[in-house]
């Protein structure tokens, strides 16, 4: 027995279509059940049934709450018991993610396979270097075999060429195993054009709000009380029944909503009750543009309670000041007092004047009030990397010391570290973008939209890889292979050692921003950074130089090229780091 729910409050009619596993088709009427819902009770449906809905008597569509897609984002539906994996993580008591190291991985590309089982088989490595979360890029369905997962349509159902909803279940159940919690990023201010039939069913979207990808969400409208829910319980349906233990909550800016409380403090709130229920911690980690700390302050404060939030202008600072790039947004960065301020504040655009902007941008962060655990630090991610033209890693455009020195000062910082796949082991692969649709109408609008985007910055056609052709994702996919090559392995060695001392050493453990101090010279060309009793050294220069510190710090823990101690400070190679203790 199996009953089948859907909110359509403006249908006159709703059938749905049922084809229990071994059956053949057959199209029941549904009654309604109130508030626009419709309602049907099928004794011999059950895991395995196909089925659809027919609105007004009109064509199949899939289930906005579909758990699983087996045929693609276009086809019908399938039902999906969660509840009958046999998980074998009863003893697993959860992570609080603030502090620990998160890998962010796409499943497409993180093997050759492209699936979760497949991810499953490294998960040593992971260990082995020091992970404590592992993040999914999105798995909800979306079109196609490959693609970066944030035009998904099917957000209840898990990618079919991914190995499909039972494959994740397995995934999250060997990562506990391993004592690795496991964050999935959701996408809930747009969906995809290909496969998104959503207004066929309801006013899921308003033109009262408008974004980057159109029509907005309906989260204050005209049945808006409907749609919240479905994302809601949508983010509940992950952490109850798939035992996921944070989501990142994409583009939440971009989550426009004047209700009398936001979407995401209601998200919070009910979050918080499900974790106090099933016994572990849960979190929520934003990704938000506005550089506002309210993101991460309690609802009862005043704010969004979310767990963490991504601090880009961290990446920014860093990257900026390593590569030299300040176009577009780097325009603000690249000097060594930015890196300062970031490092101890956060934000670089903190209520201030944001040149890219071209308006005030932001508000301060209180380290009083604010601990630095609550921000994620990267040198790298798949926005920073796959929204390069050519997709490069920073591994492609920075010496080895650079990227040294960029990894120890995000892993040492008072922040909570990320790592993009492969960074570890300075990836030769790029990490492009690609699609997968098979409309040629919106895969022309695609391939031509991001050659223009990028011909604007003076970059020819043919250099941009085409999205739609499948060697572009096989480009992307890393090569295990190289771990273990002597260039590759070094760096290897580098994370661990620092990821390592992260653990072993309380200070750095901390997310005291007060505890955070910065010396630095622009002309001189360095920067040290003191924490407690250790300091990070960095000679940006292009010639070896004496980097001044305290007479404290004479014994060096790590050194990428090697370092002199004297007393007035430490010589390092061009471009170089290292780690001292006092």
């Amino acid at each position: 027995m199996h009953t089948f729910e859907v909110w359509s409050p403006a249908a006159r009619s709703v059938e749905v279509d049922v084809r229990p596993e071994g059956g053949a088709w057959t199209t029941l009427p549904m009654e309604t059940a109130g508030d626009g819902w419709w309602r049907r009770a099928v004794a011999e449906a059950g895991h395995g049934t196909d089925y659809a809905f027919r609105i007004d008597g009109g064509v199949p569509t899939p289930d906005p709450r579909s758990p699983w897609q087996p045929d693609g984002v276009h086809g019908p539906s399938r039902v999906f018991e969660t509840g009958r994996f046999a998980w074998g993580d009863a003893g697993w008591t959860g992570l609080d993610v603030r502090g620990r190291l998160f890998y962010e991985l796409h499943v497409g590309t993180f093997t050759e396979a492209g699936t979760l089982d497949a991810v499953a088989d490294h998960l040593d490595h992971l260990v082995d270097l020091g992970v404590e979360v592992v993040e999914l890029m999105p798995v909800a369905a979306f079109p196609g075999r490959w693609g970066w997962g944030y035009d998904g349509v099917a957000l209840y159902a898990v990618h079919e060429p991914y190995g499909g909803p039972e494959a994740l279940q397995r995934l999250v159940d060997a990562c506990h195993a391993r004592g690795l919690a496991v964050c999935l990023d959701v996408v809930y201010n747009h969906l995809g054009p290909s496969g998104n039939y959503l207004s066929r069913f309801g006013p899921y979207f308003t033109d009262h709000h408008h974004t980057p990808w159109g029509q907005a969400v309906n989260l204050d409208d005209t049945g808006a009380e409907h749609v919240r829910r479905w994302v809601l319980d949508n983010a509940l349906r992950w952490f109850r029944d798939f035992h996921v233990d944070a989501l990142r909550l994409d583009a939440v800016h971009a989550l426009v909503d004047d209700s009398p409380e936001h979407l995401l403090a209601q998200l919070s709130r009910e979050t918080a009750a499900l974790s106090a229920e099933l016994g572990r911690p849960l979190a929520l980690v934003a990704e938000s543009d506005l550089n506002d700390p309210r993101t991460v302050e309690p609802v009862e404060a005043g704010g969004l309670g979310m767990t963490a939030q991504w601090a880009d202008d961290v990446h920014h600072a860093v990257h900026s000041l390593l590569s030299g790039e300040q176009q577009g947004y780097y325009c603000d960065f690249g000097s060594t007092e930015v890196l300062a301020q970031v490092l101890t504040r956060v934000f670089r655009h903190d209520g201030g004047w944001s040149a890219f902007r071209e308006r005030d941008w932001g508000a301060p962060v209180d380290p009083a009030r604010h601990d630095g655990h609550a921000f994620l630090a990267y040198t790298c991610n798949h926005d920073q990397v796959g929204n390069r033209a050519t997709g490069d890693r920073p591994s492609h455009y920075l010496s080895p010391a650079a990227q040294a020195a960029a990894a120890a000062l995000v892993l040492t910082g008072p922040f909570t570290p990320m790592l993009f796949m492969g960074e570890e082991w300075s990836a030769s692969t790029p990490w492009q973008f690609f699609t997968d649709h098979a409309e040629p109408e919106l895969a022309e609008a695609i391939r031509e939209g991001r050659r223009r985007e990028f011909a604007s910055h003076g970059w020819d056609a043919g250099d941009v890889p085409d999205p739609q052709d499948h060697a572009t994702r096989d480009a992307s996919v890393l090569r295990w292979s190289e771990a273990t090559e002597p260039a590759h392995r070094r760096v290897l060695d580098w994370y661990r050692a620092l990821v390592a001392l992260r653990r072993t050493e309380p200070v750095l453990a901390s997310g005291d921003l007060h505890a955070v101090a910065v010396d630095h010279d622009e002309d001189g060309r360095w920067v040290v950074v003191r924490r407690g009793r250790l300091r990070v050294a960095v000679n940006l220069a292009g010639e070896a130089q004496r980097v001044p510190l305290d007479a404290s710090a004479t014994e060096v823990v790590l050194a990428w090229d090697g370092a002199d101690v004297d007393g007035w400070g430490v010589v390092l190679p061009a471009g170089s780091v290292a780690v001292l203790r006092g």
